[in-house]
């Protein structure tokens, strides 16, 4: 039976893997969290990895908070650098394969057109240098696929959806950003996208590829844009307003435009992606019948 090891589980996308695992038999999946293996500690985290051997291993821990990375980078960059050295040097040696999830603040924000994985890197925040250091950390393992994804969202844990339908459920009108452009993720698809990834390989449906690889929902939008459709989807007369950046000061430099170019996943993997509308209500639809 084919482990897969997952950390981060009690996050979006690890709530998103717990969930779809029971569609996949012939699998042992171990979900794993801090209190079960902190991936900070190496010794522990080497003989967690060693006591489980797991043939597949998806990182999806990693301090997420973005505001406060500006004012915490060690300890950003210890789990999102650090605790992915630890998890390749546990697997050092063997044939174990590692996804690592990414981000796309990878890259500044400024560029013209959707982002190849070719691109160059140029971080203009702290999490973005911590996650792009956690990028490097897993590319040193030779088995390793580091996937990028932007604006995940999920039926599970705090997230800009979930925000936004609480706020459409209490407020007359809410001030949503017009001026940052991305692709909304639903952490479903991307789950989805991982286990086509990993059963593929295993059932020899393609080979497997290491490397980078960027993943997000088809089209994109603003947020103001996501804030709109979400309110009209959960059928609120919310009055959402179009504002910029600049109305709401930070110490972060968030990308101005972060879409993805999927080309890459989608002939490598054979990966089909939804539009970000259709997953979108696919979300709420699920959010709503909890």
């Amino acid at each position: 039976m084919t482990g897969i090891l997952v950390t981060g589980a009690s996050g979006q996308l690890g709530s998103e893997l717990k969930e779809l695992s029971s569609r996949f038999s012939g699998y042992s999946f171990i979900f794993t969290d801090t209190p079960e293996m902190d991936i900070t500690d190496g010794d522990a985290a080497r003989a967690f990895i060693k006591s489980t051997e797991p043939a597949w291993i998806i990182n999806c821990a990693a301090f997420t908070a973005v505001d406060r990375a500006e004012d915490e980078e060690p300890l950003a960059t210890l789990v999102n650098a650090r605790g992915v050295e630890n998890i390749v040097n546990a697997i050092s040696g063997t044939e174990c394969r590692l996804i690592h999830i990414s981000t796309d603040y990878v890259f500044d924000g400024n560029s013209p057109r959707p982002y190849t994985e070719e691109d160059k890197t140029s971080p203009a925040s702290a999490y973005g240098r911590s996650k792009l250091a956690g990028e490097n950390a897993a590319l040193a393992c030779p088995l390793s696929i580091v996937i990028r994804t932007s604006w995940l969202y999920s039926s599970y844990g705090k997230n800009f959806v979930r925000t936004i339908l609480g706020k459409a459920g209490s407020s007359q009108s809410i001030n949503v950003v017009a001026d940052q452009t991305g692709s909304p993720t639903y952490a479903a698809d991307l789950a989805a996208a991982i286990m086509e990834i990993i059963s593929g390989t295993i059932q020899n449906r393609h080979n497997f590829v290491p490397g980078i690889f960027n993943y997000a929902n088809e089209g994109h939008c603003s947020w103001f844009d996501l804030a709109t459709e979400i309110v009209t989807a959960a059928g609120s007369e919310c009055r959402v307003n179009a504002v910029r950046s600049s109305a709401y000061p930070s110490k972060v430099n968030r990308p101005a435009f972060s879409v993805l170019d999927k080309t890459k996943i989608k002939e490598t993997y054979s990966i089909t992606i939804p539009h970000w509308r259709a997953s979108l209500n696919r979300c709420i639809i699920k959010i709503n019948g909890l």
